[in-house]
């Protein structure tokens, strides 16, 4: 019996454990579902209808794909063009990350 509260206890352990390594990993890509997938569009192509209405510049612009990732961070802290800056709602932890899964869309 305590053998298997001993593995049940470790099973626990190690799921608890997975679940925050992944939720670590994906923070930029949920950050990113969440506040910019409707302009930006599932793979930073700005081709959604609200994109397209509000001009977004797609990831393959040379303007955002020669951004380097310090200004791309400042743009979402700050904002630019008609995007909202992110500063109050989100941590710098959080803003670093959104800019690093936004940056995976370059290619």
């Amino acid at each position: 019996m305590k053998n298997c509260i001993q593995s049940c206890a470790g099973m626990v352990m190690v799921a608890s454990l997975a679940c925050a390594v992944g939720f670590a990993q994906s923070s930029g890509e949920a950050i990113y579902k969440a506040r910019c997938l409707n302009c930006h569009g599932p793979a930073g192509l700005a081709n959604s209808g609200i994109g397209k209405l509000m001009k977004v510049k797609p990831v393959t612009d040379p303007s955002v794909r020669n951004m380097s990732e310090e200004a791309m961070i400042e743009a979402i802290r700050k904002g630019i063009g008609k995007m909202q800056g992110y500063k109050g709602d989100l941590t710098d932890t959080q803003i670093k990350s959104l800019a690093v899964y936004f940056r995976t869309f370059i290619k």
